[in-house]
């Protein structure tokens, strides 16, 4: 029984070890870093910035791929149906969150269809309005939008995402009823600003502030609790809604039943991304705080974040449109 035994464990050691020895080779070929949304946002941007380090640290390529749509929902589950062998990465934000308790319906489930690998950065947002509205802060805004109910709107890259959830989060604690208009990517949200089609957007003050900053929106505020060091003589709304924060941050994840030691290695190499002197000088000018976690302190962030926006979403009364 025992030479049995022995024989038995013999022939199994190549199945219990096929596992590490592929993961001791990864990555041995492209790949890829799948942004549910549109090119030009924070995601998409620094994602290119990951993929580009992340290409020269491990002598293979790391490509971006924009697949916006529903909200994050077309390329988010895309990921979730790949093979889960570390060669399709999601590039995730606080809108995954969030649509766990917004859109229950969804194909997928974040934390049973995902595992976490890194957290990459957080930053605030910044109220913009287009010039042409007779508002020059945010209590002035809050007047007008009380005087002329159901009038105003204010754009956001899809349902659940930062810039929506920021709108209604603003709507719930200043009382107002602005209409919530709701684009495919965030770029066309920020257009419709511009051109005045939409009269108000929450958007990342890494990709705003440079308009702002040349008179092609006008800015009212920033959504973290303390000013914002990009733009330091700007109020917070908070200032004029006590209580009031809403911020914007990206992590990456991979398919449930990636291997661990894959997982691990991606953690320690998007860790040392984010670390570079360089990158973190490039983001902080940028209004992006870099943020590491272990896959561990990621998966118990993701579980309080989606905590926090359910409750968002249940005191605003927030539904997709």
């Amino acid at each position: 029984m025992l030479r049995a035994l022995r024989l038995t464990a013999f022939a199994l050691l190549p199945l219990l070890t096929a596992w590490p020895a592929a993961a001791q080779n990864y990555p041995s070929r492209t790949v890829k870093l799948v942004v549910p949304f549109g090119a030009g946002g924070p995601a998409d941007v620094y994602a290119r910035v990951l993929a580009q380090h992340l290409s020269e640290e491990t002598k293979q390529s790391f490509i971006v791929e924009d697949r916006p749509g529903a909200g994050s929902i077309i390329g988010t589950d895309a990921v979730a149906k790949s093979k889960p062998d570390g060669y399709t990465l999601l590039i995730m934000s606080n809108t995954h969150t969030t649509n766990e308790s917004l859109l229950p319906n969804k194909p997928f489930q974040l934390m049973r269809d995902f595992v976490p690998v890194a957290t990459i950065n957080y930053s605030d947002l910044i109220m913009v309005v287009n010039p042409k509205v007779q508002a020059h802060n945010v209590k002035e805004f809050i007047d007008l939008a009380k005087k002329e109910p159901g009038k105003l709107n204010y754009a956001s890259s899809g349902p659940g995402t930062p810039y929506h959830m920021a709108g209604e989060l603003f709507k719930a604690m200043s009382k107002t009823d602005i209409v919530h208009v709701p684009h495919k990517a965030s770029g066309d949200a920020r257009n419709s600003v511009l051109a005045g089609t939409v009269e108000m957007m929450l958007d990342a003050v890494t990709t705003m502030s440079e308009l702002a900053k040349g008179g092609q929106v006008r800015a009212l505020a920033t959504t973290g609790l303390t000013r914002s060091p990009l733009t330091p003589d700007l109020p917070t709304v908070a200032e004029t809604v006590p209580g009031y924060e809403a911020t914007i941050w990206i992590g990456v994840m991979a398919p449930t039943g990636t291997p661990k030691d894959v997982i691990t290695f991606l953690n320690t190499s998007i860790n040392n991304v984010i670390n570079l002197p360089a990158v973190k000088a490039a983001w902080l000018k940028q209004g992006a705080i870099p943020l590491a976690k272990t896959p561990e302190e990621f998966d118990a962030y993701l579980r309080k974040d989606i905590e926090k926006w359910a409750e968002v979403v249940r005191v605003s009364g927030a539904k997709v449109q």
